[in-house]
């Protein structure tokens, strides 16, 4: 009996790893392929100007267009405000592929963007077409402009007229009698109007470049002269016979600053009268500007160009001089202001601040004279999410117990700094919101790492769930059927300093053996990497962990993680040192803690400012690190542009030896390990110079490396059939030849 309960125990875990196994093979083609765990999201959408309803675009299968159709929050009550039939070009009679809409404020005209091309990262430059509810008309704007050119259309206040860019001029268009109307005639290829060059655009994340008045009598903008800024070319070797050269401003670390000024122009034409913000325009930016409601009044933040003052203007239409009102100061960086509410008639505004060690919501007088805050305690205020003024209610991201999570919380914008948490306890994890404009109502997405998103109508201020929107029930059941094992999440040391990290491990993980790890790192001030929230089942880490490996991944000083002002400010000018030690101290802590991490069996691996890290750790550590696989790095700070790298350096002029310290080329002559270095040849971003100088550096010191170039590949080194699938496969490739994996 005994021995028959033994053969049946051990049949039974026969079969049980057969199906483990089973169901923990699958491959990188299947990954990429997209069906393995189709997750679903919902939107984009628009809630429309009553607070009640939202609008999203949804295909007619019927008539092959596009529908607009809105859903009441209340009761998912569905109603077809724009029949796709309605979104036909007469000239052709084909339906109009719709890339997203915006409304006018009174709802009765909607704007269509469609045509796009991608600007740098985004596709910012298209066609626009203009369709009126109340009598049905269609028609598209910016006759005779080239095809696909405009950019950021938006009505006047009133809805009868549209303000646009094209090739970097400013235009209005009366939408009664169809005139149009160059309200700038100065832009060119190095004078900007109502956008911005490459650095503002990624850094500021500043794209669309102009304001309509609420009066709608004036439009205020931007303009930007890269003239003296140093151009960097790109050469395409691939799709000509010859090779041809993409040139565009790009200022790098030290280097000059295109001349941004802004000022306002009579929308009906005229001349444009330019704001005299003291201070150099090329040693200062100005991130920000909009007009304080219903008035005539422009709200401009100035930043200088260490970034440690934000000086906040006012400048009214009319007024030869602005005032400065509010200056806010930090001994290492400050962020750009955004989601500006003003308060009891103009009188105060809202303001994000660090002020007291902690990222806090605070309300400021117009004079500046107030300073009180909204939130208060020992926790970071994360992103706002919306406000109910009715109520005196602000709404935002908060999670001071849990550093990897994210809860909803609300406080009294008339206050003494109480908060309250919204989100249900039972709901562990990260929860995102899309609030209507009253604050009533939000669209809730919840996941966490092992969670696919579940997203339901939520009511305000009690957070009652109306009803389901997406369960993800189907991605949820394929993630199970994989047998994989989730994302552990756990605490790891770097001297006194704790760490949050996660570990995923293999199927076939035995705890008596030992394992090669494999760190995917970050690490730098613009990201995080250790979050509790769902990453689309993490395939490709689960596919390399299936491999015979344990993934991990650990959250170092400076890394934006809500845990003070001290932790992310601590690296202030010594980006790349601090982030290195973490990571090798932390490693170190793990394989101490965990007797299953094989010390001699170390690998790293990272992108962009991840890649950067590889270096630093793979060339400072090499008795840690044995094997690394940098992609997209920056191997000397120098080579990065001004605004990104000098808010966290300040200048290499100002700061030498932290440029040098930070800077992994500085140690290429410590490599010991095996290294594969990954670039795009395109790359506009982290330029493709980075990988030949380091290269350089690495040939002369004898150092043997691996190297994979992308032709004409972006920062993300996605572009071209394949791409994608056969990077991948070359990480892969490389971790097994190179870091035996499995357990021993």
């Amino acid at each position: 009996m005994k021995c028959k309960s033994i053969c049946s125990a051990f049949f039974l875990s026969f079969v049980c790893s057969l199906v483990l196994s089973a169901q923990s093979r699958f491959s990188l083609e299947d990954i990429y392929s997209g069906r393995l765990i189709e997750t679903k999201g919902f939107g984009p959408i628009n809630w429309l100007e009553d607070g009640e309803r939202y609008s999203r675009l949804e295909p007619n299968n019927r008539t092959g267009g596009t529908d607009v159709v809105a859903y009441r929050a209340e009761d998912n009550k569905r109603e077809v405000l724009i029949p796709s039939a309605l979104l036909v070009d007469k000239t052709t009679g084909k339906s109009i592929d719709v890339r997203s809409i915006s409304w006018s404020e009174d709802n009765d005209r909607v704007l269509i963007y469609n045509n796009t091309q991608r600007v740098w990262r985004y596709d910012t430059r298209g066609d626009y077409w203009v369709l009126t509810l109340s009598d049905g008309t269609l028609r598209k704007l910016g006759k005779g402009l080239p095809e696909s050119s405009m950019m950021f259309a938006k009505f006047s206040p009133d809805g009868n007229r549209v303000a646009y860019v094209s090739n970097n001029n400013i235009y209005v268009e009366n939408l009664g009698s169809g005139e149009m109307k160059q309200l700038t005639f100065d832009g060119n290829e190095t004078i900007i109007n109502g956008t911005f060059d490459w650095v503002y655009e990624e850094e500021f994340s500043c794209r669309d470049g102009f304001r309509w008045s609420p009066s709608g009598d004036y439009i205020a903008y931007w303009q930007s002269d890269t003239e003296g800024t140093g151009v960097f070319d790109i050469i395409n070797n691939v799709d000509s016979i010859y090779p041809t050269i993409l040139h565009f401003p790009y200022p790098k670390a030290g280097t000059t600053n295109s001349a941004v000024k802004v000022g306002y122009i009579p929308s009906d034409g005229g001349s444009t009268t330019w704001i005299p913000i003291p201070g150099d325009p090329r040693n200062n930016y100005i991130p920000r500007m909009e007009f304080i409601p219903e008035s005539d009044e422009l709200f401009i933040q100035q930043l200088n160009r260490e970034q440690s003052t934000n000086k906040v203007w006012i400048a009214e239409i009319g007024n030869s001089l602005p005032g400065n009102i509010f200056t806010d100061t930090d001994a290492a960086w400050l962020d750009t202001n955004d989601n500006i509410l003003w308060l009891k008639d103009n009188k105060y505004f809202t303001w994000e601040s660090e002020r007291d060690g902690w990222r806090h919501l605070y309300r400021i007088s117009r004079d500046g004279k107030e300073i009180t805050p909204i939130t208060k305690g020992e926790f970071d205020y994360i992103s706002p999410v919306g406000t109910d003024l009715k109520k005196g209610l602000v709404y935002f991201i908060a999670s001071p117990d849990n550093f990897t999570q994210r809860y909803l919380y609300s406080a009294n914008l008339l206050g003494k700094g109480d908060i309250k948490r919204l989100s249900p306890v039972d709901q562990v994890g990260q929860h995102r919101y899309n609030m209507s404009p009253s604050g009533k109502w939000a669209i809730h997405t919840f996941s966490n790492a092992q969670t696919p998103p579940v997203i339901d109508m939520v009511s305000l201020p009690k957070h009652e769930s109306v009803r389901i929107i997406e369960d993800n029930a189907k991605a949820k059941e394929q993630y199970a059927a994989l047998g994989v094992n989730p994302k552990e999440f756990i605490k790891v040391k770097s001297g006194e300093l704790t760490l949050d990290a996660w570990m995923i491990k293999p199927v076939n993980f035995e705890e008596t053996k030992k394992y090669p790890v494999i760190i995917e790192v970050y690490g730098e001030p613009a990201g995080s990497t250790v979050q509790d929230v769902w990453n689309g089942g993490d395939l490709w880490l689960q596919y390399m962990a299936n491999q015979g490996y344990i993934i991990v991944s650990i959250e170092n000083r400076g890394a934006a993680a809500p845990r003070g002002r001290e932790w992310r400010k601590c690296i202030y000018g010594e980006v790349g040192t601090f982030s290195a030690e973490d990571q090798c101290r932390g490693i170190q802590d793990m394989a101490k803690r965990y007797a299953f991490i094989d010390i001699s069996r170390v690998g790293i691996n990272g992108w962009s400012g991840g890649g950067s890290q590889t270096l630093n750790c793979m060339f400072r550590y090499p008795e840690v690190f044995h094997t690394g696989i940098s992609v997209a790095p920056v191997t000397d700070q120098r080579l990065y542009d001004t605004v990104y790298q000098e808010r966290y350096m300040n200048t290499p002029q100002n700061n030498p030896e932290g440029y040098r310290k930070g800077s992994p080329i500085t140690y290429a002559s410590g490599l010991k390990g095996n290294l594969l270095l990954i670039h795009g040849t395109g790359d506009d971003n982290v330029h493709y110079q980075n990988i030949e100088l380091l290269v350089n550096e690495l040939i002369k010191h004898g150092k043997i490396f691996s190297q994979i170039s992308y032709p004409m590949r972006s920062h993300g080194i996605y572009e071209g059939e394949g791409t994608t699938l056969h990077l991948r496969k070359s990480m892969a490739k490389y971790w097994k030849d190179y870091l035996p994996s499995g357990g021993r």
